[in-house]
């Protein structure tokens, strides 16, 4: 299988861990590292890591290019990224360890017509190059939800397998371009619904509404509680051991679109598949940096998910 991960918007992720946030006040931040990133970025990280060749694409800001060239040539990655002017943002990433991870977004380079227009020209023959492309995280400035769905549908009518994992207005309107397979956690899938999910069976059916929109792969990220698989094979629910270990949660959805992808490559089924996906999830929180240091760790992981059929 030939594939590519697409990120629009990538940034250095600068990560850091401390006991709890204390707003208004001088927090000290133990620093973990400055990162190179993407969700798009940490996706290939993680399949490099696992032995598969793959193509990088999207933006990047040609004033700050050189620790990204870097990191692509260290994981054998195929760097088909559009630069333009301007410089790729800062992210801070806090890991706080009695809560979730805080992030601090900061605005990049913005997208001009003319390099949106020459970057879509140019994706209009992945389907000589690409049989799946994973397209992750958020949109750039000058990058409008609706010109992102349009450019999203010209892939799929490609015949190109979509995986679409972004949030917010990017997802909403990405939605309506039928990607092949999409992976909301659970607060995006409430949004995208508009009403709380209290139960299972609300989620199953918040998801279900979705599938009917003709996407053919929903799969929803609970963090502890697994992750969830709606296919028209049914309905999977994966429950990874419990991590006891958390260094930092940062990577751990990207690092589960490679563990499916990875498995769409190896042609496995979909218990398999998302048996794999959820350890290499769950392998992610115990390391600050994205990626994947021991692949034994993943596989005993694996032997511990649970697996269960729900419909």
């Amino acid at each position: 299988m030939r594939i590519a991960t697409i990120t629009l918007n990538p940034a250095f992720d600068l990560v850091g861990r401390l006991k709890r946030i204390e707003i208004g006040e001088v927090n000290t931040v133990e620093t973990l590292g400055i990162y190179p990133a993407g969700k798009g970025i940490n996706v290939a990280k993680v399949l490099a890591d696992l032995g598969t060749t793959l193509s990088v694409s999207g933006f990047l800001g040609a004033e700050n290019e050189g620790d990204f060239v870097k990191v692509f040539k260290q994981n054998g990655l195929n760097d088909a990224f559009y630069r333009i002017q301007g410089k790729t943002r800062i992210n801070v990433k806090i890991t706080e360890t009695e809560a979730d991870v805080t992030d601090l977004n900061f605005l990049g380079f913005e997208v001009s017509e003319q390099d949106w227009e020459t970057f879509v020209e140019q994706s209009t023959t992945w389907k000589n190059q690409f049989d799946l492309v994973a397209v992750c995280g958020s949109l750039p400035r000058g990058v409008s939800p609706e010109k992102f769905a349009e450019w999203l549908e010209s892939l799929s009518q490609q015949g190109l397998k979509v995986v679409l994992d972004t949030s917010n207005a990017a997802l909403t309107a990405g939605l309506t371009a039928h990607p092949w397979l999409v992976k909301p956690n659970r607060r995006e899938l409430e949004v995208l619904v508009g009403r709380p999910l209290n139960s299972m069976e609300e989620i199953i059916e918040a998801a279900a509404q979705l599938r009917s929109q003709g996407i053919e792969n929903v799969i929803v990220s609970m963090g502890e509680k697994g992750s969830l698989w709606l296919n028209s094979e049914g309905v999977l629910q994966a429950q990874p051991p419990r991590c006891e270990n958390v260094v930092s949660t940062v990577g751990a959805g990207d690092s589960m679109v490679a563990g499916l992808i990875y498995g769409f490559s190896q042609g496995w089924g979909k218990a398999q598949t998302l048996k794999f996906a959820s350890a290499t999830s769950a392998n992610a929180v115990a390391q600050s940096n994205v990626g994947v240091e021991d692949r034994n760790a993943i596989d005993a992981l694996a032997e511990q998910v649970q697996i269960t059929v729900l419909n």
